[in-house]
């Protein structure tokens, strides 16, 4: 929900979760720190509210000409009533006071000093219901010179939803065999690159299997039976603490893992059996949307 990453965070005993967040397995206790205002969607709230009351580069410029234009106006508009009332027609007071009123009213700055706050007020408000959080004034105004994107939320320029994308199997086994076994444990796991692997395996056509004695790893992956076979399908150290070798595959992973993929080692009966790897693909909209 804050970061837009598609992945679960993993947390352990002492780390912060942030309140709204969603625990994807087990339960936990929690200690409430903050209520309220203090809560980080208040802070957020907040951040939006200070942006529109801040002031930005130019703004300031505005005010520095104003605090000599208006005095000018001011002085101005004295010299032409005073002129008008020496040497203006009859009513010379009458048209004194009209003249000098009239120099202030088309002289005074008062969008010179309007203008900008409104604009940012503007800009703020709406940003913030595009989803946009502005910190303040001046990053609105330098944004004008940005000419370099940078993104670093996968969620925001991806669907946010994890999809299969390779099998990669080691010698002596074939991918059919390989995603099977792998998609028939995950079957039983709530994690979303589990459903992800369900789903690309069922898309392919392949059969799945009732596993037993699943066990979920915290942190590492899950293990199981299938049809009497020993599947283990997770992190290198889920294959490692299980004592199993990994030194084949591990190579081609890495190389998946420079793409952005989420590489996952299955081992079936103590082998290395190879590689998933799930990554989150780039949304259609994508390319329109830096434009």
């Amino acid at each position: 929900m804050i970061t837009g990453e598609p992945m679960p965070v993993e947390k352990h005993p002492g780390d912060k979760v942030t309140g709204a967040t969603i625990n994807g397995n087990g339960s936990f206790m929690m200690r409430a720190e903050k209520i309220g205002g203090d809560t980080l969607l208040a802070q957020i709230v907040n951040m939006v509210s200070q942006a529109q009351r801040s002031r930005a580069p130019i703004q300031r410029l505005a005010d520095k000409v104003s605090g000599y234009f208006v005095p000018l106006v001011i002085l101005v508009a004295l010299i032409a009533g005073i002129a008008w009332a020496i040497y203006g027609p009859e009513p010379r007071p009458g048209y004194a006071i009209l003249n000098a009123v009239a120099v202030l009213i088309i002289a005074c700055p008062c969008a010179l000093g309007l203008a900008t706050p409104m604009a940012i007020m503007a800009g703020t408000g709406r940003g913030a219901k595009a989803g946009l959080l502005i910190k303040n004034a001046e990053a609105l105004e330098t944004f004008e010179k940005v000419d370099t994107l940078i993104v670093d939320k996968t969620g925001t320029l991806t669907e946010g939803k994890p999809k299969l994308m390779n099998v990669i199997t080691a010698e002596g086994f074939d991918e059919a065999t390989v995603l099977s076994l792998a998609a028939s444990l995950e079957r039983g796991s709530e994690h979303p690159l589990a459903e992800a692997i369900v789903k690309g395996a069922e898309a392919k056509g392949i059969q799945l299997i009732n596993a037993t004695e699943f066990q979920a790893v915290t942190g590492k992956g899950v293990t199981g039976k299938i049809n009497g076979r020993s599947v283990a399908l997770g992190n290198l150290a889920l294959l490692e603490s299980l004592g199993i070798a990994v030194m084949g595959v591990k190579t081609k992973a890495d190389s998946y893992r420079a793409q952005g993929h989420t590489a996952m080692f299955l081992g079936i009966d103590g082998k290395a059996a190879g590689i998933i790897t799930v990554a989150d693909p780039i949304k259609e909209t994508t390319v329109e949307a830096i434009k």
